[in-house]
């Protein structure tokens, strides 16, 4: 499915990702050293062998990335012009490596922009779920999303 224009964008529409991923140690390794985070709770399990975690913490920006991402196929994917901004970012549940990820997102809010009459600008409430249904990760993300062209009608 293609990303939704904003009129289909209306509140309180559930969109679940139809898709599920599992996370590796390779993938936190990689975005560690990809972003310079060099912190020893995601990267030695020797250390955190003896933490209340009892292994390596999945990067929680990358879980918030993973998340995001996920959802973009059948929600914002070619219909969005830009994001605006995400707040509310929680982490309420570790991720680690072997945990298998869904996503939901729920259209909070959408209204018609006042500077662009192609556009309007939508709030949605992204949740990422692991394999037991826990909510690991949360966020609310605006983004200003394309109307429906007179032709695509």
């Amino acid at each position: 499915m293609a990303g939704l224009w904003f009129e289909e964008m209306t509140e309180g529409l559930i969109i679940d990702a139809e898709w599920r991923r599992t996370v590796t140690e390779a993938d936190n390794t990689l975005f560690c050293g990809m972003t310079m985070n060099v912190a020893r709770l995601h990267l030695d399990a020797e250390y955190m062998k003896n933490s209340e975690f009892g292994r390596p913490l999945t990067n929680s920006l990358f879980t918030l990335g993973l998340m995001i991402g996920m959802s973009v196929h059948n929600t914002t994917n070619g219909t969005a012009i830009a994001n605006l901004g995400m707040t509310d970012v929680r982490f309420p549940v570790p991720v680690f490596a072997g945990d298998t990820i869904g996503v939901r997102t729920t259209v909070l809010s959408a209204r018609a922009s006042k500077s662009r009459g192609d556009a309007g600008i939508v709030t949605l409430l992204h949740e990422a779920y692991n394999q037991r249904d826990e909510v690991v990760a949360r966020c609310d993300r605006a983004a200003l999303m394309r109307r429906r062209p007179a032709e695509a009608a």
